[in-house]
This record gives C-alpha cells, sequence and structure tokens, in this order.
C-alpha cells in the first residue's frame, strides 16, 4: 500500500510578521517627509500629510479630489470626508505643515 506522495507546501506567511503593525515614530515621519521633499515628490508629499492628518483609510485618501480640501487657491483649515466603509463623515483639521504641501497641487 504505498501512501500519496504530498508536497510540503510552506503556509503564505511562513516567516512574516501579520497582525496591526505599530504605528510610525516621530523621526521616521520626519524621516519619509524629508525624503519625499528632496526629491520634489509633491503628489506623494501631499498624500503622506493628509494621511497622518486625517487617519483615512488608504482607499479614502486616495479618492481625495482636490476641491474636497481647497477653494480655489485656498487650501481649507477643516475637511469633512464620507469613508466609504462606514458611510460615516469623518471631519478633520488640515495642518500648517500639510497646507503647503496640499496646495501646491491645486
Amino acid at each position: 500500500m504505498n501512501a500519496p506522495a504530498t508536497s510540503a507546501r510552506q503556509p503564505w506567511n511562513k516567516g512574516k510578521l501579520i497582525g496591526q503593525i505599530n504605528p510610525l515614530h516621530l523621526k521616521d515621519i520626519w524621516a519619509i517627509r524629508a525624503r519625499l521633499e528632496l526629491a520634489n515628490n509633491v503628489r506623494n508629499l501631499a498624500l503622506f500629510e493628509l494621511a497622518i492628518d486625517s487617519k483615512l483609510r488608504a482607499c479614502d485618501l486616495v479618492k481625495l479630489q482636490v476641491r474636497d480640501i481647497a477653494h480655489g487657491d485656498r487650501v481649507s483649515t477643516r475637511a469633512i470626508v464620507l469613508q466609504q466603509k462606514t458611510q460615516r463623515p469623518v471631519q478633520f483639521e488640515i495642518t500648517e505643515q500639510t497646507t503647503p504641501s496640499a496646495g501646491a497641487g491645486a
């Protein structure tokens, strides 16, 4: 009686960190900002700054449009966004540090 040959497959998550990750440290945030500024990557810098200010999910963040955060050539101090997952409005303040990067793309 021959036993069926089974392949020894490894789980997809073997050796990978799973679960919730730790939040960024302040020095990490400043390092990311500096790299984006040095690379002159205005779009990603604006998204990064808005992500920190709003704490929105990525799907909600990338759906933001200029009119959601700016009126004319002026960036708003507050914004309200309807979350895709919960269908609840989220109000957040746009900080002074975010305003130049968010306004550059407007």
